[in-house]
């Protein structure tokens, strides 16, 4: 079985999270998608998520190219993820490319593009000009 990892905060799930899932499926038979805790934006990637951890956690499990959702709870934890669960391949998109590189001693590297016409930043910026 070939298993697939990628990793995201996916808040305000969009068309553009379903494609990049999609296409991370494709790559395996098994996508593990690390989602990012609430403590985790907050402290290190300094935002805070519209939808708790639990509610994004539900959507994300509920995509039926997602076979298992695991938290994401430092940036450090991919070297341990990739080895405890048997990863063959790392899927991120296309905007981290390079920094992941190192990676590719453990699995394959995959930056995969984004889907142009959507982002999260978006849809909350076009979300304040409206009210």
């Amino acid at each position: 079985m070939k298993r697939v990892l990628t990793y995201g905060t996916y808040d305000l799930l969009h068309y553009g999270h379903i494609n990049l899932l999609k296409r991370a499926k494709e790559l395996g038979d098994y996508l593990i998608v690390a989602l990012s805790t609430d403590e985790f934006n907050l402290v290190e990637k300094g935002k805070k998520s519209y939808f708790t951890y639990e509610q994004r956690k539900s959507m994300l499990e509920a995509i039926r190219y997602v076979d298992l959702v695991i938290p994401e709870e430092s940036w450090e934890q991919k070297k341990t993820d990739i080895r405890k669960y048997h990863v063959d391949t790392f899927v991120i998109g296309d905007d981290w490319e390079g920094k992941f590189d190192f990676l590719n001693e453990l699995c394959t590297v995959v930056y995969l593009p984004r889907t142009p016409e959507i982002s999260t930043t978006q849809i909350k910026n076009e979300a304040g000009q409206k009210t």
